[in-house]
């Protein structure tokens, strides 16, 4: 197993890993709690941290987070229910609620 990815925010980390997933990697999540031990620890070893199960997945892990970080958000898109303008990364109306068409 090896470290692959860390973020003060165990959000992001979750979505890297759900990425991951996606992607037929396994990885295991450490640290999902530690953030309480910042002051004992170095904040940044207090972060949580994603694991790759099989380390031979290293390259291609490495290559699936580095497009996720650099992808170009599409264009806005209008709701067909409210006619309001969302971000790309919406699925849903951040007004309304109605799913992207």
């Amino acid at each position: 197993m090896s470290a692959i990815f860390s973020h003060p925010q165990l959000v992001v980390v979750h979505q890297i890993a759900s990425l991951l997933q996606q992607s037929g990697i396994a990885t295991e999540l450490r640290n999902e709690y530690a953030a309480g031990a910042a002051g004992e620890l170095s904040p940044i070893d207090a972060w949580p941290q994603l694991w790759l199960r099989d380390s031979r997945q290293a390259d291609w892990a490495r290559e699936v987070i580095r497009q996720f970080q650099h992808a170009e958000p599409g264009p806005d898109w209008h709701c067909p229910a409210c006619n309001n303008t969302s971000p790309d990364t919406f699925e849903t109306c951040w007004h309304c609620g109605a799913a992207r068409s």
